[in-house]
């Protein structure tokens, strides 16, 4: 991991572990500390009909060994999944956005207090039960960005949740911040890990959904399971997305696997090395700074090799973390440090981070049910209710 880091880099360290203040005209993005220490702090909550329940899972792929870890040590990953649960999920703990000891670890590297604040509290209740349904439920994996963790799309991943889906979201191993059961601690090393990696990590993590709907515990400590999990899940519905190294990942999945059935990029830069191939399943582009016109590796993915439903959205204003959990805490985090304006629209754009929720939770949700669902009308066209989103021919 560098040390030598830009205030930039700096800021978004820090945000990846959750810091957040108020923002003017989202005040129930925060919660002022019920006693003297950090403050606990909170996102913006699901708009869906249901409760939303999570575990976490340690997975281990014996047909990859680790030569960080050295011999006889296979890779190792943690994973959360995301679901509708019960309505008595409430009498289930909330997981928190980011463990203490990763958040701890982001904070020191950026150059912060250890101890600077308390992780937000997410709408996931620990290990609650599934929502029973009549059929199975669509299945959505999320690949994070470089040097991050898997709780950076939260406000997307709890949205689909709560719209009825389990998302499963990855931690690729030496490339975030992530803890194991056992209290191992792991962060970004200077390694070459390329989206091809992270490719290889989520075709394993399918692999352990087909355990869970067989009934299998992939779980490597053999822990509880959340009731109903396995019998919830519908192969046959698959999707996937990702943020800027995750998108890529997504695309190179949609090319080695036929399981996932519809891809979708938050700004991914689609680079890569063998490149992304034919994709003839649905995909769809939500772009800011790697837009078409900036990105010729965006340009030659859309131009040669999307060859099933396609669809390009840009939201004018915005960055390249504007579609995810950044967006909403760059501002707050503003209020901290006393950035100014001019370097705050550096890191957020012109996006208003209430807007960015709103489109967070809308379009990601639009694209999952028109192709595992079959339903929806919001992609057909500009929406007047989202004036700031443009579709690019």
């Amino acid at each position: 991991m560098t040390t030598a880091l830009t205030r930039r880099h700096l800021l978004a360290a820090a945000l990846a572990s959750g810091v957040a203040v108020p923002l003017a005209g989202a005040g129930r993005g925060w919660a002022a500390p019920a006693s003297p220490g950090p403050a606990r702090l909170t996102l913006p909550p699901p708009t869906g009909p249901h409760r939303v329940g999570t575990v976490s899972l340690h997975l281990v792929d014996r047909s990859r060994p680790d030569p960080v870890a050295g011999p006889g040590h296979y890779r190792e990953l943690m994973a959360g999944v995301w679901y509708p649960a019960t309505h008595d999920a409430r009498r289930h703990p909330v997981a928190p956005w980011l463990p203490a000891a990763p958040m701890r670890a982001l904070l020191a590297s950026a150059g912060f207090d250890a101890d600077a604040v308390a992780a937000p509290l997410t709408a996931g209740h620990l290990g609650a039960p599934v929502l029973r349904t009549p059929g199975r439920l669509p299945v959505i994996v999320y690949s994070h960005g470089n040097d991050s963790n898997r709780a950076e799309a939260t406000i997307v991943v709890q949205e689909l949740a709560s719209h009825g889906y389990v998302v499963v979201t990855v931690d690729h191993t030496y490339d975030g911040f992530s803890e194991f059961p056992d209290g191992r601690l792991t962060v970004p090393l200077d390694l070459s890990f390329t989206p091809w990696d992270s490719t290889h990590d989520i075709r394993f993590v399918l692999d352990c959904i087909e355990d869970l709907a067989a009934g299998r515990n992939p779980d490597a400590g053999r822990r509880r399971l959340p009731i109903g999990l396995g019998a919830a899940l519908d192969l046959r519905r698959i999707g996937m997305f990702g943020w800027s190294k995750g998108a890529t990942a997504t695309a190179l999945v949609m090319t080695q696997d036929r399981r996932v059935r519809a891809g979708l990029s938050f700004d991914g830069p689609m680079q890569s090395n063998p490149p992304v191939g034919d994709i003839d399943r649905p995909f769809m582009l939500m772009t800011a700074e790697y837009n078409r016109a900036a990105e010729p590796s965006v340009d030659e993915i859309w131009s040669y090799y999307l060859h099933g439903w396609r669809l390009n959205v840009h939201a004018d204003g915005a960055a390249h973390s504007s579609y995810i959990d950044h967006q909403w805490l760059y501002p707050q985090l503003a209020t901290i440090t006393g950035m100014s304006d001019e370097e705050l629209a550096d890191l957020i754009g012109t996006l208003d981070p209430v807007r960015a929720v709103r489109i967070q939770q809308a379009y990601p949700l639009a694209f999952f049910d028109l192709h595992l669902r079959g339903r929806g009308r919001l992609l057909d066209g500009p929406n007047p209710a989202f004036p700031e989103v443009r579709f690019i021919a």
